[in-house]
């Protein structure tokens, strides 16, 4: 099992799962259908099936025309929003794929209908692979949309937490830098928050994606998976993990990264045109 990721958009990832001895290949999230064919063509591999984590236009804008442009194509997903959906899944429901399985996991509240889809090969060596869409992310979790803390607690602790240690976590979106900054502020003693944000920072500068992490390494910085830690209950003032959560959303959701302030005098120079002689040269 191969997993290329594609970031696509202003920071979302798809990725394409390959199937080594068939050569047939499954897509997660396909918002961008060229540049998926475009790796389609270029591994020379069949598309045979999209799983869609949730319904949101940047993780499903793609499936009706890659459905027009390849004909059979078998579209997996929980919501009946998702467009082009052929194969409504249920919770712990198992689809296989040559040598793939899938399990699909239901982890309603970003939205009500949001899938994750848990990966893995019979006698393979390698870890699993988690599909996580916008329940979990690299240092974070997925906006409250359409649920409630109590059902994030149970997604990340019953549900994904409770995965073998060793899986890779492939998560929607490239928001690792942001998360870890708020993880910083939450544990500002925290020397793994530290040197996961540093690396995270050198990654971002070289264009290069945070993705996979593992999920043990997630119980470690990601201040969602850590609700019952004295340094995560002192930051809230609770101590019941589920209001834990439900504080740290409300301020990651209010955290805002220090901005550059522009140089006052240099911006009124621009207001008076004072510039303008040099911007018209060529």
């Amino acid at each position: 099992m191969k997993v290329k990721v594609i970031s696509v958009l202003e920071d979302n990832y798809m990725y394409l799962v390959i199937e080594e001895s068939t050569r047939d290949a499954i897509a997660v999230d396909a918002a961008v259908p060229k540049r998926l064919l475009e790796i389609v063509r270029k591994e020379e591999v069949v598309l045979r099936a999209i799983l869609t984590t949730h319904h949101h236009w940047d993780h499903a804008r793609g499936n009706e025309e890659l459905a027009r442009l390849c004909p059979g194509l078998r579209v997996y997903g929980a919501d009946e929003r998702i467009g082009a959906l052929t194969h409504k899944v249920t919770h712990e429901q198992e689809l296989t794929f040559g040598a793939i399985r899938v399990r699909c996991l239901f982890t309603p509240c970003h939205t009500s209908g949001h899938m994750c889809y848990f990966m893995w090969e019979d006698g393979s060596p390698d870890a699993p692979a988690l599909f996580s869409g916008d329940t979990l992310f690299v240092g974070g979790c997925g906006k409250f949309f359409e649920g409630t803390a109590e059902q994030m607690y149970i997604n990340l602790t019953q549900i994904l937490g409770a995965l073998p240690k060793e899986t890779k976590v492939f998560c929607g979106h490239e928001y690792t830098v942001r998360n870890l900054k708020f993880a910083l502020k939450v544990e500002p003693e925290n020397e793994i928050v530290k040197k996961k944000l540093a690396w995270a920072k050198q990654r971002d500068d070289e264009d290069l994606p945070t993705v996979p992490s593992t999920l043990q390494e997630e119980f470690l910085y990601n201040p969602f998976l850590r609700v019952t830690e004295e340094p995560l209950q002192k930051f809230t003032g609770k101590t019941d993990p589920v209001e834990v959560l439900r504080t740290l959303r409300t301020e990651k959701d209010n955290f805002k990264k220090p901005k550059e302030r522009p140089n006052p005098q240099a911006m009124l120079a621009f207001d008076w045109g004072l510039f303008s002689p040099f911007l018209e040269k060529k």
